[in-house]
């Protein structure tokens, strides 16, 4: 663990709600580094493990964990890369095969897998916590100073593809998260107006 994170509360302590400014101060000026500008160093396994260990902190209705986490790294990943170039050219898809490179330039790579469980919880809210996980995954690791960009592509829907993963049934990509170092600060892009789509409920 890093010495600087702090360790997770003991079951049933209380937990603190308190003003974190620098919290908010990232949010405000966060941005996601293009996957092909993505390169070494990556975070090492137990920043690795810090960081899954934070995206695990995300509203989970339930307490169903209904995810997981597939992680794609070294000469493994560029196994996995291959497989799906093959399938790719395979049915004469040169433009699949193409968009492999946001998968091969990254140093590291998690892949969120959604895993929906049965029972009282709503499909849909599971889906929901999945992505939530990305979201904490993408901003941790950029709050630990690593470039992230969450991706899916046609690899994240494919059946064959997603069999390579080892997806079993009823599972999907939430996303892939990909992470490394940017030498370069990514330019800000175009931000939505956020008083063009709020309303207030009125009777």
């Amino acid at each position: 663990m890093s010495p600087s994170l702090p360790a997770s509360p003991a079951f049933g302590a209380p937990v603190e709600q308190t003003p974190h400014p620098d919290v908010l101060a990232f949010l405000a000026t966060r941005r996601s580094a293009s996957a092909l500008a993505l390169a070494e160093p990556a975070p090492n396994a137990d920043e690795l493990a810090d960081l899954i260990r934070l995206a695990a902190r995300v509203p989970d209705h339930g307490k169903l964990a209904p995810w997981r986490f597939i992680i794609l790294e070294g000469e493994d990943k560029a196994a996995f890369a291959a497989r799906l170039e093959a399938l790719a050219q395979a049915r004469g898809d040169g433009r699949a095969a193409a968009k492999l490179g946001k998968l091969k330039a990254p140093p590291l790579g998690v892949a969120v897998v959604s895993s929906p469980v049965g029972g009282d919880i709503p499909e849909w809210e599971q889906l929901l916590s999945a992505g939530a996980v990305c979201t904490t995954l993408l901003y941790a690791a950029q709050a630990a100073g690593f470039g992230a960009n969450w991706i899916t592509d046609w690899y994240a829907y494919d059946a064959e593809a997603t069999a390579i993963l080892g997806l079993t049934p009823g599972e999907r990509v939430a996303g892939y998260v990909f992470l490394g170092t940017v030498k370069d600060a990514p330019l800000e892009r175009e931000r939505p107006d956020p008083a063009a789509l709020t309303q207030r409920w009125r009777p």
